[in-house]
């Protein structure tokens, strides 16, 4: 792995104040206050989605990758903050800059007509951009408390995780139809890599 100051695989695990905690609190915190100033349909847009045709696979890896974050987060409560290493200062500026993509997709997706797919502002370059965010704000806390860990579970995390995002596409292409799949061709579903997407129309 490389040499960073402040990183190790597993840190000393301990109860304080100045833990991970904070940085999960103050996401959320910042997320609930945006979230609760949304209109209610919009809220509902946003979670609100036809698991009935999902997989038994489908939902088994959705679990997964739940208990996978979940871990992430007891590992980010009980280890205290790297506060003045050079692997704090790289943590903070991905924390930031993933909270702030997320908090910026919020918004791109509260601004979108209810009768038309989010394609404009970080969906532009991402069919997921709240979840790319996540991921990285996610890769900062790991640095910000010097865990490579919780940085090495990210990955399973969003592979797993990625089964929910396909069954929510899906739902998309059935509300939405040609307009969604002419968005998906364009668009890679998280960056840079674009998904192949089945020709079939939908009905």
């Amino acid at each position: 792995m490389l040499l960073i100051p402040g990183m190790e695989l597993i840190p000393q695990l301990a109860i304080g104040w100045l833990n991970g905690w904070l940085l999960i609190v103050f996401y959320y915190v910042a997320y609930c206050v945006l979230f609760l100033s949304f209109p209610k349909n919009v809220r509902f847009r946003l979670y609100v989605f036809d698991r009935s045709n999902w997989s038994k696979k489908q939902k088994a890896s959705n679990i997964i990758g739940k208990v996978i974050v979940i871990v992430v987060f007891v590992l980010l409560i009980f280890t205290p903050l790297k506060i003045g290493s050079i692997a704090f200062i790289l943590g903070m500026f991905l924390y930031t800059i993933g909270l702030t993509g997320f908090i910026v997709a919020l918004i791109n997706f509260k601004n979108t007509p209810q009768d038309q797919p989010v394609t404009h502002g970080l969906y532009h370059i991402s069919r997921n951009p709240q979840v790319l965010m996540g991921f990285i704000a996610g890769i900062g806390m790991g640095f910000a408390i010097g865990s490579w860990l919780v940085i090495l579970l990210g990955i399973p995390a969003i592979f797993f995780g990625r089964y929910k995002i396909m069954g929510e596409e899906q739902d998309c292409l059935e509300r939405y139809g040609e307009s969604y799949r002419t968005y998906m061709k364009r668009v890679p579903r998280y960056l840079l890599i674009k998904t192949r997407v089945k020709s079939t129309s939908i009905d």
